[in-house]
């Protein structure tokens, strides 16, 4: 359970619904998630019912889909979380502003430095979502023909957390003096140069902004593989999981705050926010009819190019009503191909009954009312499934809206969640401690 007994809810915000159909409903703000009014109003409103964060995903290519499906995608614009979230940060004042950064095709440098100024301008809101990018077409984006292998990837990017963690901490906090009188402007003595040459990247710095407000921004990662999942424990402290039911929760939550406590860390360092769909009904059929009305917007197309890109292979030429193939390795994202294939093999989907589910929204779901879905996330929070949820909305507004209205209140009369903002940074709101520089220790 979190340190305080209490939920954390970050709201995946891009796209604006992970349902392909959301969109399409009749209800929808289509332009939702290319529209900075609408996403003003969605941050203000989460911000108001004192959520942890607004989480902005990324990608780094047009996802990498047939464009029968691709026509289909809201996916296909969106803005740069960073100008965004700068934007964001100027209308709101105390919710998390989280965007995903890759360490496959940056460079630490610029990471530190947008996030750096991202939490100055925030006066503390930042969150780093790190991320290796399994889409292949992103390299080619970037100059290359192929994307790296898995574990060279992951060891890029542990190193790459040293490095940026290393740039944030040029300064020491009372670098600054700014000493009109003597003329000086800050004091070369708290000032560390990096001179980082490792086996992937080669930096001097030192960073050329100060110290963020929270030290460094809040470090966020997905960790499902087995290589994710040691990066998790031994750099993040938000970890988005992927888990689609309580005792997938439970194992990955002691596996990971397990392998924290290894790595010389406290359980209460990591937060582990699933992933979690939430439909909100009068009655639990009814949140079960507007989930089937929804999952009845995604076309076929889009459900087979779903089912390509979680399995990594083109299944357009399977059967559609027998059952999956044996499906080979690639150099994607391995825990979302096996979760799809043991998705398949426990519940004995055709190809056809598969594609549809991912085609809409295949992982956790909270289908019911305002008190059901309450019972569910306190289950998963006293039973250790989780610290927490990463809510993904049915469409736009009106998902968001019955969460903020309905759900909320009833999670706040249970005393599981926060009736207000204890503190001003994301931090603060995840009861996570200020680090310490490594350089200017107090």
């Amino acid at each position: 359970m979190s340190a305080d007994g209490k939920l954390h809810l970050g709201a995946f915000m891009r796209p604006v619904s992970l349902h392909t159909g959301a969109w399409r409903h009749e209800a929808a703000w289509a332009d939702a998630n290319f529209n900075f009014d609408r996403l003003s109003y969605l941050a203000k409103r989460l911000e108001a019912a004192k959520f942890d964060a607004f989480f902005m995903a990324d990608h780094l290519a047009v996802l990498n889909m047939p464009i029968e499906a691709l026509r289909r995608s809201q996916t296909v614009t969106s803005f740069e979380p960073f100008t965004l979230l700068s934007a964001l940060s100027v209308v709101t004042d105390r919710i998390g502003l989280v965007a995903t950064a890759s360490t496959t095709f940056d460079e630490p440098y610029h990471i530190a430095r947008r996030f750096a100024s991202l939490d100055h301008l925030s006066r503390g809101r930042a969150g780093w979502n790190i991320v290796t990018t399994s889409n292949p077409d992103a390299a080619l984006n970037f100059g290359r023909t192929e994307q790296p292998d898995h574990a060279e990837r992951y060891a890029r990017a542990r190193e790459f957390y040293d490095v940026v963690t290393g740039l944030w901490d040029s300064f020491a906090d009372d670098a600054f003096a700014r000493d009109a009188a003597s003329g000086q402007f800050f004091n070369p003595e708290r000032m560390h140069v990096l001179n980082h040459k490792g086996e992937y990247l080669s930096v001097r710095g030192p960073l050329n902004i100060a110290r963020p407000v929270q030290g460094w921004p809040v470090i966020v990662q997905a960790g499902a593989s087995e290589p994710g999942r040691q990066l998790a424990a031994e750099t993040a402290e938000v970890v988005f999981a992927a888990t689609p039911t309580l005792a997938a929760g439970k194992a990955f939550y002691a596996d990971v705050k397990g392998r924290a406590v290894a790595a010389g860390r406290s359980r209460d360092d990591i937060a582990i926010l699933p992933g979690a769909f939430v439909v909100v009904g009068d009655t639990v059929d009814e949140a079960r009819a507007k989930r089937a009305h929804l999952d009845g917007l995604v076309h076929y197309e889009s459900a087979l190019a779903s089912l390509s890109v979680a399995l990594g292979v083109d299944a357009s030429g399977f059967d559609p009503d027998g059952p999956l193939p044996e499906i080979p390795e690639t150099n994607q994202s391995k825990s979302s191909r096996e979760r799809v294939i043991a998705l398949a093999r426990n519940e004995g989907l055709t190809v056809r009954q598969l594609a549809q589910r991912l085609g809409g929204y295949a992982g956790l779901a909270f289908v019911g009312t305002p008190e059901t879905i309450a019972d569910d996330m306190q289950q998963w929070l006293e039973e250790e499934g989780s610290d927490g949820f990463n809510v993904t909305f049915p469409w736009q507004p009106g998902g968001l809206d019955a969460f903020v209205d309905r759900v909320v209140p009833e999670l706040q009369r249970r005393g599981i969640f926060r009736r207000e903002y204890e503190g001003t940074t994301l931090r603060d709101h995840l009861g996570l401690r200020r680090p310490e520089n490594r350089f200017f220790p107090e």
